[in-house]
């Protein structure tokens, strides 16, 4: 009872912060930048302001879809982003720079990420299936619940990690917006509170893999205690 109720509380605060997301985003969509520079300007700038030239800007499509990929180096941002002339368009464009940042500093929690991803892209894939199989012959077959565990930990693992690499990432936007000009006195709070609130989803995130990982846990050892 107590897992299920820790499960939708869980639900129900990742809602919350979804939706508080995307109301700041469209809120703060609206405030422009006083310098009138569009999110790819900005990216460009804090690149070449921190001597980076070996990586690419590009637009993507969706919304809230904005990343930085290191295996072949490119910012990418969503169309409200990249063309965006607002204080969110250059927090979230601030911030997926500072990932290409991280990239070229040597960030140790962004290695560490980086060097987790293969492994935790074959974990997503089957995981679900190892652990509904595994919960099907666990009679017969414990241990195969158990490699669906040891799978599903990665993926635990893997979001708590991202959480320093985001929280980083934002850390160094705020600074550079600030230093550079791009937010003023009057409105850098709001790309701070724009960031803090896309951090939160990582928590959330981070702390629903948890909760699910310790419930296999438990019927594991429900299971083979029987």
């Amino acid at each position: 009872m107590t897992i299920w109720v820790i499960f939708i509380g869980i639900m129900i605060l990742s809602w919350i912060v979804s939706a508080n997301l995307k109301s700041k985003f469209k809120k703060y969509s609206k405030i422009p930048v006083e310098n009138g520079m569009s999110g790819r300007e900005i990216a460009e700038k804090m690149l070449r302001d921190n001597g980076i030239y070996d990586v690419k800007i590009e637009s993507v499509p969706g919304q809230l879809t904005d990343h930085y990929n290191p295996l072949n180096k490119t910012i990418n941002l969503s169309p409200e982003v990249y063309s965006g002339r607002s204080i969110a368009a250059a927090a979230v464009a601030a911030h997926e720079t500072g990932h290409a940042v991280q990239h070229a500093t040597s960030y140790a929690w962004l290695g560490m990420r980086s060097s987790l991803v293969p492994a935790v892209s074959f974990a997503s894939k089957w995981v679900q299936w190892i652990l509904l199989i595994g919960i099907l012959v666990i009679e017969r077959f414990p241990a195969l619940l158990l490699f669906g565990i040891g799978l599903f930990a990665l993926t635990t693992i893997f979001s708590f990690v991202t959480l320093p690499v985001e929280i980083n990432a934002s850390k160094r936007a705020l600074a550079w917006l600030s230093v550079s000009g791009i937010t003023t006195y009057e409105n850098h709070d709001r790309a701070e509170d724009a960031l803090r609130s896309a951090a939160y989803t990582y928590v959330v995130a981070a702390l629903g893999s948890l909760a699910t990982l310790i419930y296999y846990v438990m019927i594991f050892l429900g299971a083979t205690r029987d």
